[in-house]
């Protein structure tokens, strides 16, 4: 591969922003496509395959490299040849290689190899929490699929068309995809592409959702006709899910505390051709209060560490604190207990996070159920994805009963 300078000072001036201003990765990735209209298709892949890779193992190369943090330009620079070396690329003669030491860069890389934190390039403090949470064995897999590139995953919006037609219309777009026995709704993309800008993906034929997330909405068990509530529904993945799982039939409610997301929703269900769901902005107690005891299915996608969606989010494990995890465990205990209270007898209620850890998962839903609120309902099952034994993001989910 031969190196060329416009691609290179693109991605340094990315890392530079990503490292030292704590901008999000994939906003600044999204901008520096935007750089150079005349770039074609492999420009913008090592435009942004090689800053998310250099983001996600930034600890090990930083390390090898023997710069520390606030980074400037030359540490960036170095991070990048120590990149270069270990993929086996030539460095050019220019005056940022000069000295670059190739030999002792991949005896470091071997040394450090031996120590996991190091090796899967993570904060001291994730990797002590994840061996007291999952054990050693287990940890060291988890992180270890964690670091590989997530697949691209699309879930066919059952409203608008059937997966064999999608998967066929795809082909002719040069788009090839697999499918997997397990995931009624998904399609996995066998090379990577930029279905955004496909008339089908405009056409609402489709969502980019991971495998692991395409579960919940089957795990709630939603019907046509039903009064559904997503009480934390974010951008909306799984609101549009269960609005093609209901047939458009019922009313579901899509709620969030942040106006912005539901806006986006709006503009994705209209897309979808979803027109069974209503908006509403947690702005007061009311809000809740006026659904108690009024659902049958009500889903908590609730806030979380993120832990089981490091390989999508590299740069997430460089921004999350030892603090947000503990305030983050306080804010799930308080929406399982307020948000419950809106299924109505006999209804059902998940529970799930996109974390791996037990402490936000399991040990959650066990004290819930200690709790006055907790002690209306009954566990039903639960279940736990790791991304080292399915290949997709970590999840959980957590189905429970209200009593009659």
């Amino acid at each position: 591969m031969r190196l060329h300078r416009n691609l290179v000072f693109t991605v340094i001036d990315s890392l530079l922003t990503i490292f030292n201003e704590g901008e999000y990765a994939d906003k600044v990735v999204a901008r520096a496509l935007k750089k150079d209209k005349r770039w074609g298709s492999s420009d913008r892949k090592f435009v942004a395959e090689t800053i998310y890779e250099i983001v996600r193992w930034k600890r090990l190369y930083a390390e090898i490299a023997e710069v520390r943090e606030p980074y400037d330009r030359d540490n960036i620079w170095r991070i990048f040849a120590v990149w270069a070396v270990l993929r086996g690329i030539n460095l050019p003669d220019w005056k940022y290689f000069e000295n670059t030491p190739a030999r002792k860069i991949k005896g470091k890389f071997d040394e450090l190899s031996k120590i996991r934190k190091f090796k899967e390039s993570i904060p001291d403090w994730m990797d002590e929490l994840g061996v007291k949470e999952l054990g050693e064995t287990i940890w060291t897999k988890e992180l270890e699929a964690q670091n590989k590139q997530a697949e691209v995953i699309l879930r066919v919006n059952t409203l608008k068309t059937t997966k064999e037609k999608l998967r066929a219309i795809l082909m002719d777009l040069n788009i090839e995809t697999n499918i997997s026995k397990d995931y009624e709704d998904a399609l996995i993309l066998k090379e990577r592409a930029n279905v955004f800008m496909t008339d089908v993906f405009k056409a609402g034929y489709f969502e980019v959702q991971d495998a692991s997330s395409q579960l919940v909405a089957y795990f709630l068990d939603v019907k046509p006709g039903m009064r559904v509530v997503d009480t934390c529904a974010g951008a909306g993945g799984k609101t549009l899910h269960m609005a093609s799982l209901m047939e458009n039939k019922g009313q579901l409610i899509a709620m969030d505390i942040y106006e912005s997301k539901l806006k986006q929703l709006k503009l994705r269900a209209k897309r979808n051709g979803v027109h069974n769901v209503e908006f509403r902005v947690i702005d007061s107690t009311k809000v809740i209060k006026k659904l108690h005891e009024k659902a049958d299915r009500v889903l908590i996608d609730a806030p979380c560490s993120g832990l089981g969606v490091m390989k999508r989010n590299p740069d997430s494990k460089w921004k999350l604190q030892p603090e947000f995890i503990d305030n983050i465990k306080k804010v799930q205990a308080e929406v399982l207990q307020n948000y419950s209270k809106i299924v109505k007898p006999g209804g059902k209620m998940v529970y799930a996070t996109c974390s791996v850890l037990p402490s936000e998962n399991e040990e959650q839903v066990k004290h819930f159920l200690t709790t006055e609120a907790g002690q209306n309902f009954t566990f039903v099952k639960e279940k736990k994805v790791l991304a080292h034994q399915s290949g997709f993001d970590g999840f959980y989910m957590a189905l429970l009963e209200r009593k009659i």
